[in-house]
Parts: structure tokens; sequence; C-alpha cells
């Protein structure tokens, strides 16, 4: 690598176009090589899309531009001069922000204070004094631009998340960014939320600034991208123009193939009632019991908008959260679920919406972590744990989910996103279980990855077993639903054939509120 320092070193014979140009990119980790040669540009005002299937080096590229590491070979030209990033402050010297996926904010603090954090302005003659109405002033300044017309006093963690998020991009435009990347930005938004962003990015790029975008959401890339290129393997494996911007062409460039019949039904759902809820009274939506059935076999999909009420019913019925009354039927016999434990005795297991948070330890190994459900019963002999037996659970639970890793004793947190998820299903799917509920399974997880959990699905229904999905993607929604149960503010507002229905019939019925 070159090692010139700033920007106003020896320049390239590059178009005045181009704020940014990646040049021959490599950089590997102990037992993987996760990026192998790569070469990009971003032209100036240009909204970029990085895509690519979980594990592709998308996060890597990402963090190399941010300064986080260091690549082993390559070169990175900012405004036609090499430059050495290096770490987090070198880049923002050199203008280049990125905007995480879980936000790197601190929700104590005012928002001022995280625009600022550690630049915070000082008096002239007391060095180490705060100078607060500059803040305040400078972070208003920086909120205005991208519409966040707020008090910049007010304590972070009152602010939604959409909020959090444009306070992000802020602190960006605050080190006077030329580059912002963007990495997975509205898995938490609504698609309000989802359309504000999208406005905010286009006046960045109106007003010179670059983006580039990272999002397993492929229609948002086709509508907020100029430009596409596509990762795999660590390698570059094409690209796309603004007028060639096609879901299939991008799925094709991500996996190498065609991903035919993604949402391929085979499974026959039988008459067998294993799940049923008669009156469930869920905590924060008392006014609005629940009545539902889930046969053996049978998908049925929870749809409806953020805050509609879908997780705490699975949590309620998972034991999370204690019922305030009501019935929980398995296969026609009551069962008191108190707490998880309970639900996991009687048959049930639960994927949650956060993997890293609820679903994973992740700074253990994999092995572990897909052993822990069984620990107390049949993984362990007077107390102590038998190891070869949980090497053997987690190489079986590996092979036939297909996790892709270097062993089954590296930690969680190595693993991509979708492998992760893999690793919450394969604990669960170990306890052979007879009820399974799922919150957002595929969120911030690649196309092919999704394919492959589709499959799953399908394979478990065919066992018979009963599956109840939350889901806010209206296409997965119509795929692999054999029903679809719609909710609005705690309460059920009807019921779908996915056969015979449309994304807006769900989100007429998803936004549905009593007068």
């Amino acid at each position: 690598m070159k090692n010139e320092e700033k920007p106003s070193s020896i320049g390239h014979d590059l178009p005045e176009e181009y704020v940014l140009e990646v040049k021959n990119i490599s950089k590997s980790f102990p037992g993987v090589r996760a990026l192998n040669d790569v070469s990009f540009n971003l032209k100036v005002g240009e909204t970029l899309a990085l895509v690519g299937e979980n594990g592709a080096g998308k996060s890597t590229m990402m963090k190399i531009l941010a300064g986080v590491y260091v690549p082993d070979a390559g070169e990175i030209i900012i405004e036609g001069n090499a430059v050495s990033i290096g770490s987090v402050e070198r880049a923002t010297q050199f203008g280049v922000a990125l905007v995480h996926q879980e936000l790197n904010l601190c929700d104590n603090l005012s928002i001022a204070g995280n625009v600022f954090l550690g630049r915070e302005p000082r008096y002239r003659h007391l060095k180490k004094v705060i100078d607060f109405d500059k803040m305040n002033n400078d972070a208003t300044e920086v909120l205005n631009r991208v519409g966040l017309h707020l008090n910049p006093s007010i304590i972070l963690k009152e602010l939604p998340i959409s909020s959090q998020q444009l306070v992000e991009i802020s602190k960006a435009l605050s080190i006077n960014a030329k580059v912002v990347m963007f990495d997975e930005p509205t898995s938490s938004l609504s698609e309000h939320e989802t359309e504000q962003l999208f406005k905010v990015i286009r006046d960045l790029n109106q007003n010179g600034i670059s983006c580039i975008y990272i999002s397993h959401r492929l229609g948002e890339v086709k509508e907020v991208a100029d430009r596409v290129i596509v990762l795999r393997d660590g390698k570059l494996s094409g690209s796309l123009n603004k007028n060639e911007i096609d879901r299939d062409k991008m799925i094709r460039l991500m996996v190498g193939r065609d991903i035919e019949k993604m949402y391929e039904k085979r499974h026959l759902v039988t008459d067998k009632v294993r799940l049923q809820l008669e009156d469930l009274i869920v905590p924060k939506q008392a006014r609005f019991p629940v009545n539902l059935s889930v046969r053996g076999g049978e998908i049925v999909v929870l749809s409806g908008l953020i805050g509609a009420g879908r997780s705490e019913l699975l949590h309620t019925i998972f034991g999370v959260d204690k019922s305030w009354g009501g019935r929980i039927l398995l296969d026609g016999k009551e069962v008191t679920i108190k707490k998880p434990v309970d639900a996991i005795h009687a048959g049930m297991v639960l994927v949650p919406e956060d993997r890293k948070l609820n679903g994973l330890v992740v700074n253990m190994e994999v092995d572990n972590n897909i052993a822990l459900p069984g620990l107390c019963d049949n993984l362990s002999k007077k107390g102590f744990i038998e190891k070869r037996k949980v090497a053997e659970l987690a190489e079986r639970m590996v092979q036939k989910l297909d996790i892709r890793l270097f062993k089954t004793t590296q930690f969680a947190e190595s693993l991509s996103g979708g492998n992760q998820q893999k690793v919450v299903l394969a604990k669960w799917l170990a306890m052979n279980p007879t009820l399974l509920l799922l919150d957002e399974p595929t969120r911030g997880i690649d196309v092919g990855a999704k394919a492959e959990i589709y499959k799953l699905l399908e394979d478990l229904a065919q066992l018979g077993v009963a599956i109840l999905v939350a889901s806010s993607e209206l296409q997965e929604v119509l795929g692999i639903a054999d029903r679809i149960v719609v909710m609005c503010e705690g309460r059920i507002t009807g019921e779908l054939d996915p056969a015979s229905c449309s994304e807006e019939d769900i989100m007429k019925l998803a936004t549905e509120r009593l007068v």
C-alpha cells in the first residue's frame, strides 16, 4: 500500500467525477479470504449499492473504508489521491463516514452531544470547557440538512429509531463527509420511515455527497441506487447500471445461479390442530384477546406494521411475557406457560427477532450454542457436559443446515448473519419441536440464505410441525404462508388466503385501526 498522508499528496490520472476509487483490495482472516482483488469506483453525488450474500465481503470492505480494518493489499484513492486510512479517526479526516446497522450512538447523551462526540467545541480561552451554545447551534445546522427539526438538547433515547438514524447521518455530515456508507439502514424502519431515509439520501446526492448503500432488500436497491456492484465469495462478480438494475439479475450475480421456485410448496396441511389460542390476553394488548389456531404442517404468517403486536404475541405464547388470561392448547391439551422453559418442555421453540441479543451467545463457540437447550436433558451426565455428544450434535446440525464455518469451535460472532441465523435454528431444531415460532426469521440475511430457510420451513411442515411466523416482508408473507393472519395495534383484523390476495389486501387490514 502507498502511504501518502493527506489528500493533498500526488494525484492520479482519474476523472474529476470520482470521489473514491478502490483498487485491488484484498483482506484475509484466519481460515478465510474475505476480499480478493476487489476494485470499484464511486462518482460524486452518486448512490452505489453494494450487494451480495452474507459472507461475500461487504462488511469487510466497508470496515476497511471506515478505518476499522487495514487491507492486506491494494490501494484506496480519494479525490484523485492515494491515502492510507488505517483508523476511524483518519477515515473521518478524509471525509468517509459509516452509518452502522446497529446505530453507534449513546442514548444517554443529547442529540448534539452525539453529533459532536469526541469533537465537542471548546471555549477559546478555556480549552477544557465545552461551548454548549455553539455545539447546539452547529448541531441544529446539520440536523436541518436531514430534515430533523428538533431541539438538539433532547436526550437521544427519547427519539424513535428512525430519528436516531437521522442523528447518525447528521454526525456524518458534521465531519463534512464526502462519502457516507449505509449498512442495512432500513432493517428497523417502517415503510414511511424508509421513504424518508431515501429522500435524505437523494438530498445528499444533490449536494454532491456520495453514498454507498448495503442492503439485502433488493427492491430498495432498485429504488435508491444509481449503480450496483455485486460481491460473491470475496470477489467482484459484476455490476449493473441504473437501467440494468433488476432483482433477478442481482440474484444471479450474487449466487451464481437463478433461484427458482424460492417459495415452492410441497407440504400438505393436516386436520390436526397443534396450537390453539383461546381468548389469550397479551400484556399491553389486554383489550383484544387473541383466538388463533395452527394445524400440523401449516405455516401461518402474522403480518402487520411495526407495533402491530406480532412479537408480543409470540413472546406471550413462549412465556417470555406471562399472559394475563386465556388458554394455550397444544395437541388438544391445555398447557401452562409461565416462562420459556415451560414452553420448551411442552415442545415449543422461538427463533427471536434479534439473533445477537436474544438468540445467540455471540462470544461463545458455535457447538456450545447449538447444545445449550439440551444440556439439561441428553448432553450431560451427573452434572458434567459430555463434550463428545456436544461435538457430534453440532457436526450433525451444521451438515443438516449447511452452516458455513471454519470449525464448530469458532465463536458465533465470527459468522455471517445468515449463518448465525442457521445456528439459532439448529439449536432449536435439535430439540425436535412440535411448534416452531419465528420472529422476522430472514431479517438482515441475503437472498441465498433466505431460500435455504424457506426450504427448511417447507421440510419441517412436511414432517407435520406447526409453524407460526411473524414477518414484515410482504413478498415473503405471500410466498411462504398457507394462511395469513393480519394484526393492527394488538388486534387480529382479518385472515387471508395467500393464493387469492395481494399486498394491497394485507395493507388494508394492517391499517384497519379502531375509530
